[in-house]
């Protein structure tokens, strides 16, 4: 089975109004698709887990001559993954981490084959070793990929709901848009809208708990078995960039 090509340089996230595919697969679909050779769905995986996989392996080979290897590096996870018998046909929904951690491990794997095959170059790098290459603070480059793909999903949940609830709805995203992406003030919103700023406040409190309600409902569909706690390391995993 050929691995079709793939679209490893995924664009930056649209902003919340952005347009969102009319299928909304959960993540265990998508990942069942993609394991099913379903071109669509291996499309939209590389495109959701491609900046985990990139982060993680800039991190692990930064200031050593295995940066230039980075790109067939990703390209190899994705071949593990898409071959014929390859491990998403393995995947276990149940496991302790879910799909996260058999994701990292997978990358980590390849990463661990490819500096195998450097070590016995006499000018090998000693960056190498596996003390280093196991740093935790490397998996934490890839969870916090991990998390802007989270926080991207929740926002695509969340802007299919509004278009199926109508105006008011996709005017509250258009309010979190503002709000965060153009970084304005409530006040100056309710004088661009003509609107009461105090109800304008009450939209915003609702159109925040939608996302979260979205967010949860992402990380249910990852199997995470507290939500509440997840999203609430997700978001400070972020601020503590």
């Amino acid at each position: 089975m050929s691995v079709p090509a793939l679209r490893l340089q995924a664009p930056p996230p649209p902003g919340i109004l952005g347009r969102v595919p009319d299928d909304h697969p959960t993540s265990w679909t998508l990942i069942g698709g993609a394991a099913h050779g379903e071109c669509a769905a291996r499309d939209r995986f590389a495109r959701r887990y491609e900046p985990s996989i990139r982060a993680y392996l800039c991190a692990r080979w930064a200031g050593n001559s295995l940066t230039e290897a980075v790109d067939d590096a990703v390209q190899d996870v994705f071949v593990e993954c898409f071959r014929a018998g390859g491990v998403l046909q393995r995947v276990d929904a149940s496991a302790e981490g879910g799909f996260r951690a058999f994701l990292l491990g997978v990358t980590r794997n390849v990463a661990r084959r490819i500096e195998a095959r450097r070590r016995p170059h006499p000018q090998g790098d000693s960056v190498l070793s596996e003390a280093s290459a196991d740093d935790p603070r490397l998996s934490r480059c890839f969870d916090r990929e991990w998390a802007r793909s989270l926080m991207l999903q929740a926002r695509e949940r969340q802007s299919v709901a509004a278009a199926q609830q109508g105006e008011a709805a996709r005017r509250r995203l258009e309010l979190l848009e503002l709000r965060f992406s153009g970084n304005l003030p409530i006040r100056e919103v309710a004088l661009r809208w003509g609107v009461d700023a105090a109800g304008l406040h009450r939209q915003y409190a609702r159109a925040r708990r939608e996302f979260r309600e979205a967010l949860l409902a992402v990380l249910r569909d990852h199997g995470a078995a507290a939500p509440e706690q997840e999203a609430a390391g997700l978001l400070e995993l972020l601020r503590g960039e």
